[in-house]
């Protein structure tokens, strides 16, 4: 076994901190979890995750990362009365129509605490990690010359008491609140600008209790699906089942139209909604709570691996590089898809240890992040209002725009299961962009329907160069690397 470095501090106990800390507890003697919140010993909400009342998820890819890292931590989350979704129904609408099909997996849906406490327990039983809470982390500690980061001051909440925390590594993973960058500047380092979606998006979420006579609901029914579109002007629709005989309703919009929270007003827009089902099926259950909101005023990715210098010692994952508009469900895969990159060039680096290793770490993360941000930028950016700001533009928006409009219209219309489980695909980040941006599909999608050809012709017109060039040139490249077999 390769010899341990000595210690590392991870900054925030989320998701995020959490798989971190796994990864990191291969590599260090010690590891510190180093949290602003008190963690409860059941599964509760807690202030530093203010979005954890509104529904969540993992996908497959993500689903295949953590269950490396923590085997079977399915089975801890049907423990706590976590449904499976296999062999359930999916009903999902869109603007061209309905899809509905049967979940052919067994993926266990789960409340964010119910998975973070999951999580969190099998982390407290890795006997060299330690958590350190109700501490806030005041700046980062580095040697003389600012060039290697060697801990954090961090400050107790409740007595305000200071102590410095030494280690040979530390990686942020606070979230959107991160204050990396501010950091960074105290220490002299130019921190390039992030790029900024400004999507105005607000969520409401409320839950309900089933009734004994309409348990039989949940053997019924994974989720509905109903999504809203700009050329409507409807908010996007969800229902599904969380632990112990709970549903959720979700109304979410990115165009700063908030969904209502008063209830009566949140009934009258799930009513309106393009599909009734919905509607149906919550005016018999009990509701738990009133409807609550969360808002987010924007989207942000980082560039830390354009800094002409970067200490050493420093890493930062999740959400505090790039966060992604919650309705995709993409935050948490990210995350996980990062430490799985985290975990495979530290093992490379204990056993072959190369200079610049965390500049090299950077950029294999935004190798991860690019396709995600993409996708969410594609989506969001079709509603009026909603703006992007970046060092560089946007490469193949408007292409993937409208193609992917062609390709759910195909697959909706003639119910094309293949094409539209590869959609899915897609966009659960499961496999890359490529597998339905490539010239091959690209034909066979736009030959089908008048307009499609139309449009392919007036491209290859304007461009004057086949179609497999033509789109190398317009979409931006995306790494295969993060979407290979996990080993």
């Amino acid at each position: 076994m390769a010899m341990r470095w000595e210690s590392a501090v991870v900054i925030g106990g989320g998701i995020a901190g959490l798989l971190a800390a796994r990864v990191l507890s291969e590599f260090y003697s010690k590891v510190v979890i180093v949290e602003k919140d008190a963690f409860s010993d059941q599964p509760e909400l807690r202030p530093g995750t203010p979005q954890a009342f509104h529904p969540h998820r993992i996908t497959g890819r993500g689903k295949a990362v953590i269950n490396r890292f923590f085997p079977d931590y399915e089975k801890d989350l049907e423990a706590h009365g976590a449904p499976s979704s296999l062999n359930k129904t999916v009903h999902q609408h869109n603007q061209y129509g309905t899809m509905v099909a049967q979940y052919p997996r067994n993926d266990i849906k789960f409340s964010r605490p119910v998975l973070e406490f999951v999580i969190r327990q099998r982390v407290r039983n890795i006997t060299n990690v330690q958590f350190l809470q109700k501490h806030d982390v005041v700046h980062l500690l580095s040697s003389a010359d600012h060039q290697t980061i060697t801990g954090i001051l961090g400050r107790d909440r409740v007595t305000n008491e200071e102590k410095e925390i030494h280690a040979d590594f530390v990686i942020d993973t606070s979230g959107r609140s991160s204050r990396l960058p501010k950091w960074l500047e105290e220490l002299g380092y130019e921190v390039p600008a992030p790029d900024r979606m400004t999507a105005v998006i607000g969520y409401s979420t409320r839950r309900y209790k089933l009734p004994s006579h309409l348990l039989h609901l949940t053997e019924k029914w994974d989720a509905i699906i109903i999504a809203g579109h700009p050329s409507t002007g409807t908010f996007h629709g969800v229902f599904s089942f969380l632990e112990n005989n709970v549903a959720e309703t979700l109304l979410y919009r990115p165009d700063g139209i908030y969904p209502p929270t008063e209830p009566e007003a949140y009934a009258k827009e799930i009513a309106r909604l393009p599909s009734p089902l919905i509607t149906e099926i919550i005016s018999k259950l009990e509701p738990m709570t009133n409807p609550r909101s969360y808002r987010v005023p924007g989207l942000f990715r980082q560039h830390f691996e354009q800094m002409a210098h970067w200490p050493e010692g420093l890493l930062v994952i999740g959400d505090a590089f790039c966060n992604f508009d919650p309705i995709f469900g993409q935050g948490m895969t990210v995350s996980a898809m990062e430490a799985e990159v985290l975990h495979s060039l530290l093992r490379e680096q204990q056993t072959d240890p190369k200079p610049l290793f965390e500049q090299n770490v950077l950029q294999k993360i935004q190798d991860v992040i690019a396709p995600a941000w993409w996708l969410n930028c594609t989506a969001d950016l079709q509603w009026e209002g909603v703006e992007y700001e970046g060092s560089q533009p946007l490469k193949g928006i408007a292409f993937g725009q409208k193609f992917m409009d062609f390709y759910l219209k195909r697959a909706t219309e003639e119910q094309d299961w293949k094409l539209y489980g590869m959609y899915w695909a897609v966009n659960t980040l499961s496999v890359p962009p490529q597998s339905i941006l490539n010239p091959q599909t690209v034909t066979d999608v736009l030959s089908t329907s008048p307009e499609g050809r139309l449009w392919l012709d007036e491209l290859l017109a304007e461009h004057k160069k086949p179609l497999e060039e033509l789109l190398d040139e317009i979409l931006p490249s995306f790494s295969g690397e993060v979407f290979q077999p996990i080993s």
